[in-house]
């Protein structure tokens, strides 16, 4: 079964055909990561039409010499949670195209589907991940833990109580004068801090890991971004904010994000005894993460092009939760519930 994706829940514009849930056949994403680099951050009215531009090409490249008529079975789209004015050009260009071929459409939670890039086949050394296992989404807007029983039951067990981790990784690098996205910047300035000459005792900068003992499995980041901000102003009053601080601090705010993220995950993964981790999302690519991870667990992490924003999961997602509905029921949410 070929299933025909779109994903444009925020900033990229992404097709994608994956077949029988596993096989990528083609997989095309328009970034426009430049355009909001010079801004600062995701300006959503700029990103729609920019979604605008890009959608027909997108998908004209990912179809190529196939025929969406008679290779494609179904189509599916994300309808949310994400941007109101980029889901609309998804799922509107969705519906066009199943009004054209009389194919039906499979609405797309985005945040639940990034776990499904865990299923793509993309090598021979791909292992499959057991059940039950634990998924752990972390990205720009979400910081969420489920319970997965089996391939197509998923239950939330907690998540962020206000900014996610990508959002405090992006609020933080702007404090420190970083560029955007925030997470690779930060991790960048981060890996400067094994350079011996950046290693100073005497000012070795620490920050609060929030709730990280407490019994929920919830996490909340917005107090760290505050801690930031403090320790951002009190050196700059005693003009010590330079690049060695800078390089200290964003070493420490990545430590602390993930220390948070592995203790909270690994908690879950021995109280409901999972037998795979399974992460996904932008910040899953953070390499500080990942070792921390592996030092505890064995997780399944996809690529990195895999775990940014993208189709292929949409459409593994639409395969393994095959519920298929006419093009006049499917509409843009941008609010949709992940506590499922």
């Amino acid at each position: 079964m070929k299933i025909l994706a779109i994903e444009s829940s925020c900033d990229e514009t992404a097709a994608a055909i994956i077949e029988d849930g596993r096989k990528i056949i083609s997989n095309v994403v328009a970034s426009s990561a430049a355009m909001h680099e010079k801004t600062g951050g995701i300006i959503p009215e700029m990103a729609a039409r920019q979604q605008v531009v890009s959608i027909i090409p997108v998908i004209n490249e990912t179809i190529k010499n196939l025929s969406l008529s008679r290779d494609i079975d179904a189509l599916a789209v994300t309808v949310g949670p994400g941007l109101i004015g980029s889901l609309l050009v998804g799922v509107e260009t969705a519906k066009a195209l199943a009004l054209l071929t009389g194919k039906k459409i499979v609405p797309v939670n985005h945040v639940l589907a990034h776990l499904y890039a865990n299923f793509l086949e993309e090598d021979k050394n791909y292992i499959k991940p057991q059940f039950p296992a634990l998924g752990l989404v972390v990205s720009g807007g979400h910081t969420e833990l489920f319970i997965m029983e089996k391939i197509n039951n998923l239950k939330w067990i907690g998540g962020t109580i206000d900014d996610a981790a990508g959002e405090a990784f992006d609020k933080c690098a702007r404090i420190l004068g970083l560029s955007f996205p925030g997470g690779p910047a930060i991790a960048a300035e981060a890996a400067k801090y094994a350079k011996s000459e950046i290693r100073n005792p005497k000012s070795e900068i620490k920050l609060p890991r929030p709730i990280i003992g407490d019994d929920s499995f919830n996490f909340s980041f917005s107090g760290l971004k505050t801690a930031v901000l403090r320790e951002v102003n009190k050196l700059k009053e005693t003009e010590q904010f330079n690049q060695i601080t800078i390089v200290q601090l964003a070493y420490e705010l990545q430590e602390a994000i993930t220390d948070c993220l592995v203790a909270k995950t690994v908690r879950a993964a021995e109280k409901y005894k999972v037998k795979s981790i399974l992460l996904g999302g932008g910040v899953a690519a953070n390499k500080r993460l990942t070792e921390k991870f592996k030092s505890e667990f064995r997780i399944h992490v996809p690529p990195p092009s895999l775990c940014t924003d993208n189709a292929t999961y949409i459409a593994a997602f639409a395969y393994y939760n095959y519920h298929p509905v006419d093009w006049k029921k499917v509409s843009a949410q941008p609010s949709l519930e992940v506590e499922v």
